[in-house]
């Protein structure tokens, strides 16, 4: 039996994302963590996110797992989710400017400072709360079995620019964003699958079974 580790540093939706991947995958166990030798054991990585990222980044360095995640993110089949994406990138604009992990390259931008650069008037309410279809812009074993333009569930004020060679999949809200990305053995979404219902369970149930490959 392998272990998924649910990456646990207090700002992520921990008990739906793992009860939703217990409800996919019956051969795996799925762990809450947030001791780094747990999560280095794990043999996948599961790091969700909600709420600043200025306090994400804090957390992660109070817990030691700065490193811990950057290290996982290397070397095992790894799903961020929601902030659990914004943070692998290298900086966001929110809380004034906070630097991220890294991982990517990028910035995450709030959507009225997007709106306003492109000279469009926003959609609707911000933060973009709702369903959102998302277009596949290239294969990718999570995309196995969900049709391209599934409808995804979203909550966030921030997005992360389109960054070419790692987006993986493209939503539209007055302008075109990231909605994830993706490269090697990383998969990352802007919405939350647990909350996406068919879809949604589908990629996680995808993510379960891939070894990291494309």
């Amino acid at each position: 039996m392998g272990m998924i580790a649910v990456i646990d540093y207090g700002m992520g939706n921990l008990r739906s994302v793992s009860k939703a991947l217990e409800h996919v995958d019956d051969r795996s166990r799925v762990e809450i963590a947030h001791e780094p030798d747990r999560i280095l054991r794990a043999d996948r990585v599961v790091f969700p996110g909600q709420g600043a990222i200025r306090d994400s980044m804090s957390e992660l360095q109070r817990l030691e797992l700065l490193e811990v995640v950057q290290e996982v993110a290397r070397t095992k089949p790894f799903l961020g989710i929601c902030l659990g994406m914004q943070a692998l990138l290298e900086t966001s604009d929110e809380n004034g400017g906070v630097e991220g992990l890294g991982v990517f390259p990028g910035r995450v931008r709030h959507f009225r400072d997007g709106f306003r650069e492109a000279g469009i008037e926003a959609p609707g309410k911000v933060p973009l709360m709702g369903w959102v279809p998302v277009r596949q812009t290239m294969e990718h074993p999570l995309w196995a079995g969900i049709p391209d333009n599934s409808w995804f569930y979203f909550v966030h004020s921030y997005f992360v620019e389109l960054l070419p060679g790692v987006t993986s999949g493209v939503s539209h809200y007055g302008l075109d964003f990231t909605a994830t990305v993706a490269r090697e053995n990383i998969f990352a979404t802007q919405f939350h699958p647990e909350k996406s219902q068919r879809a949604g369970l589908e990629l996680l149930s995808n993510f379960t079974r891939w070894d990291g490959t494309r």
